[in-house]
């Protein structure tokens, strides 16, 4: 027995027509009679008189009928009361971001949503691209800013926001740090520095990529997998490596960055948003029209 099966009942109770009380419960008379003897037999007990003309309730339909009323009023009251407290609960913004985003996108995209809901609680994750996604699944993150991956979820909505530019991040006394751009031609035999593909793909591609597109091979100095890593390998001596421009903004003792110039083919590192589909959260839905009203303002220095 459950909570829909004692409405059902109550409606029948108070209808004693089975046509009426299925238009009412939007279903079919024969389901809505199916539906009620299954209560009778779980009970083990008549609680309708049924007769070709008419429905009559007996002596224990309608004590039953009394009972099942207080039991649907008192959940009703329950769930209300629940659901009042999960909506003042929401005011939290759960927020994943890979770290470039979490360097160079949010810091104003918060800015502006603070500006407009001061009391916001948000929470900030920062990950990859590969462990933010099944938190978003899970319901743990509200909205994530991430590579897009290649397969997407059919629950989740993904939306492009931009593609992020490079720079060459060499050691401190490089041969290059003069150069206030460089190309392929100006690093193509360096040794590189490059992340494992199987946790971030796109940073893989763009660096094979880049070597690709000037007609050379990269000679892989080292792999490694976080951001620090890397350009600690970097300061060290041990190599270069292309990163996204936030990067620069990063504390990075022995690390230059140098810019990239323009190259055919090669578009840089995709960021997107992903969150869930038919999403009614309302800080979540402003936050992405934020983004979208300000998107070339919010995008221009990555």
């Amino acid at each position: 027995m459950d909570i829909n099966q004692l409405r059902c009942f109550a409606v029948l109770g108070d209808e004693l027509h089975f046509g009426r009380a299925a238009r009412k419960l939007e279903m079919m008379p024969a389901s809505l009679s199916r539906f009620i003897k299954l209560l009778e037999e779980e009970l083990g007990i008549r609680l309708l008189n049924r007769s070709t003309r008419n429905v009559s309730l007996t002596p224990e339909g309608a004590a039953f009928l009394n009972e099942a009323k207080a039991v649907i009023a008192d959940f009703d009251a329950l769930r209300l009361r629940f659901r009042k407290t999960a909506l003042l609960q929401k005011r939290t913004l759960r927020i994943g971001a890979i770290d470039s985003a979490a360097r160079g996108l949010l810091p104003e995209l918060i800015h502006l949503f603070v500006r407009r809901f001061p009391d916001a609680d948000i929470h900030i994750t920062e990950d990859k691209t590969h462990s933010l996604i099944p938190r978003l699944l899970s319901g743990w993150l509200d909205v994530i800013f991430v590579r897009p991956p290649e397969h997407v979820d059919v629950t989740l909505t993904t939306r492009f926001i931009t593609n992020e530019t490079c720079v060459l991040a060499v050691p401190a006394h490089h041969r290059l740090v003069s150069h206030s751009e460089v190309s392929i031609d100006d690093f193509r035999n360096e040794p590189v520095i490059v992340p494992e593909r199987r946790t971030r793909p796109h940073s893989y591609d763009l660096t094979m990529n880049v070597f690709k597109a000037g007609g050379c091979v990269p000679v892989i100095a080292q792999y490694a997998e976080e951001k620090q890593t890397i350009l600690s390998f970097v300061a060290a001596g041990l190599g270069i490596a292309l990163v996204p421009s936030s990067y620069k903004n990063m504390n990075a003792d022995g690390v230059k960055y140098l810019a990239l110039s323009p190259m055919k083919n090669v578009d840089g590192l995709p960021l997107s948003a992903m969150w869930h589909q038919g999403n009614n959260n309302i800080y979540v839905n402003a936050l992405l029209d934020m983004l979208s009203d300000n998107i070339e303002k919010l995008t221009y220095n990555l």
